[in-house]
């Protein structure tokens, strides 16, 4: 039995779920999401919550029970509140402009590095050192701020890169140096 899956999942004010075909379809303010829903899982919706059951009790049914759960979840809380994540940019020379749907990065290379931004996703730069990504897609915010990291990830000598707020990096001791 799946504890995620057996939770109803309520639809706040202004959020409306439709399921036609195997694809589940979520609107509320945020914009609009829309997910193919495995076969090996049923919905059913009303105008306040959504449940999500297995068709049967197969092994292979029950672990697409509570992914589809949590899925579900996510889209209605990211069209309803939206998703946010944040990046840190440290070292010396080190910035980030947001310039009409791209990014450009000075990560200490010989060029500027830009990314573009994909649908749905924004970025707020602040102090040209911190970065805060939003988008209703909870998958796809995480996903470009993992390829945004991934541009110079922080290093563990001098923390330089890019890193996640309040991501720990457990520092080395460099070269003892000679006497």
């Amino acid at each position: 039995m799946s504890r995620i899956g057996k939770q109803p999942i309520p639809l706040p004010k202004g959020v409306k779920a439709t399921f036609e075909d195997g694809i589940l379809t979520v609107t509320g303010s945020g914009g609009t999401l829309k997910r193919a829903i495995h076969p090996g899982v049923r919905l059913e919706l009303n105008s306040q919550e959504i449940r999500v059951y297995p068709r049967d009790d197969s092994r292979a049914n029950r672990p697409f029970w509570g992914l589809t759960g949590a899925l579900v979840a996510n889209m209605v809380t990211g069209v309803s509140e939206g998703f946010t994540r944040k990046l840190e940019i440290e070292g010396k020379g080190y910035k980030v402009e947001a310039k009409e749907g791209r990014l450009v990065f000075s990560l200490g290379y010989s060029h500027p590095v830009e990314y573009a931004l994909p649908a749905g996703i924004k970025a707020e730069v602040e102090k040209a050192n911190r970065l805060t990504l939003h988008g209703a897609d909870k998958e796809t915010v995480g996903q470009v701020a993992a390829n945004i990291r991934r541009l110079r990830p922080a290093e563990p000598y001098k923390g330089k890169g890019i890193k996640y707020a309040g991501e720990v990096l457990h520092r080395k001791v460099g070269k003892a140096g000679s006497r």
